[in-house]
């Protein structure tokens, strides 16, 4: 069974210690879908992506990218990281919904897996927030880290 990180040998939680790691180059790539109905993204693309609240996208993006810069604040057990780049994409998926997606690099002794995760959801939590008077047919899932580079566990998955 593998050990958890964030509990001591006395079985309280805690950070992990990360002040003998070296500090290297941290990448990691978050995607998660958000599926609206087809009368719903029908309306938005004839409206340009623009709801009462403003442009969904932009408003989405700038959203995802405080997320990202504040994840150590809302995950108990994360370090606060200098975030260097934080890229955010949303594409359509035809009439099934949007694919977001969060790649966030830094220069630290730990990753940016739950960086790039708060990014993917929060510009699909600002998405569905923004739509909402559309109608709450809306569904966020598949949320996953797709790669993640620079540690000790380097993983490449499944786009």
């Amino acid at each position: 069974m593998n050990k958890f990180a964030h509990i001591d040998s006395r079985g309280s939680p805690g950070m992990v210690d990360v002040s003998r790691k070296a500090a290297t180059t941290r990448r990691a790539e978050a995607r998660c879908v958000i599926e609206l109905p087809p009368a719903t993204l029908a309306q938005l693309r004839l409206d340009g992506w623009r709801v009462g609240k403003g442009p969904v996208f932009d408003t989405a993006i700038i959203a995802a990218t405080q997320a990202v810069k504040r994840t150590h604040e809302l995950i108990p057990f994360c370090h606060p990281l200098p975030v260097e780049s934080c890229v955010i994409s949303i594409d359509e998926l035809g009439d099934a919904g949007l694919s977001i997606g969060c790649v966030v690099v830094s220069h630290a002794r730990t990753g940016v897996e739950m960086e790039a995760l708060m990014g993917v959801t929060v510009a699909a939590l600002t998405i569905y927030d923004m739509c909402k008077s559309m109608g709450h047919g809306m569904r966020i899932g598949d949320v996953r880290v797709v790669s993640k580079s620079g540690g000790t566990h380097d993983f490449e998955g499944v786009a």
